[in-house]
């Protein structure tokens, strides 16, 4: 799914602390190293960088947000954009506020376009750390979730998990199967969040399910719908 066109409604101020508590705990000690340019870091430079998207309303919302991911050369529905994201805590999206912008622009060290496209090749080498890639996917939750509901629904559920699994997962093809016929219409936080660990755990062996293990009654009826699946 487009990672930055999902219209909601737009953040304000009442937000800040209900942002810092979703993702205070995205925030990993290894993100602290990262290539440095030669040319210091200008915070003028990069807030008139937010500027040339923000508009009235002090926030670069979705069509700006098109504009950005056209002039770094990014299309909205790559996996890099939530990357980007994640960098900024950003809290809704489709929106980057000034302080999500200079906060997550100061610690990439990007105060233009052409910095930025410089690191894109770091950013997207990032998804091949486990510990990095966990906490962009424990991220993804609270990102793309209506922030009045407690859940994902079923349809960005499925499109964020192709987003994060559907290159790596072998299986996943098969599970966004039987996602398709379930009669789950949401996704919770717990249900998310052992997606990722049963498949690392089981990857493409489901032979190696623990039936008697702590895992979610959704992901043991995976394993039935798809051990009857391949049986028919």
């Amino acid at each position: 799914m487009p990672v930055v066109k999902k219209k909601r409604k737009l953040p304000n101020a009442d937000d800040n602390e209900h942002k810092r508590k979703i993702t205070s705990f995205t925030r990993p000690q290894i993100r602290g190293a990262r290539p440095i340019s030669e040319k210091l870091f200008s915070n003028k430079k990069c807030l008139a960088w937010f500027h040339e998207y923000a508009g009235p309303d002090k926030v670069v919302g979705p069509e700006a947000m098109e504009k950005f991911c056209e002039d770094i050369g990014v299309e909205p529905e790559n996996i890099i954009m939530l990357v980007i994201a994640w960098h900024l805590e950003a809290a809704n999206m489709g929106f980057f506020t000034k302080d999500e912008w200079l906060r997550g622009m100061t610690l990439l060290q990007c105060d233009c376009t052409e910095r930025l496209q410089s690191k894109l090749d770091y950013l997207r080498n990032q998804l091949n750390d486990s510990v990095v890639f966990k906490n962009i996917y424990r991220y993804a939750f609270d990102f793309s979730r209506d922030k009045d509901q407690r859940s994902l629904d079923m349809d960005t559920a499925k499109s964020m998990l192709a987003l994060l699994l559907g290159r790596t997962w072998p299986l996943f093809p098969v599970f966004q199967q039987f996602l398709e016929q379930s009669k789950y219409k949401g996704m919770n936080k717990d249900q998310w969040y052992n997606v990722l660990e049963f498949s690392r755990t089981i990857n493409t062996d489901l032979s190696n399910y623990d039936e008697d293990g702590a895992w979610p009654v959704l992901l043991d009826e995976f394993v039935e719908w798809q051990k009857t699946w391949s049986a028919s």
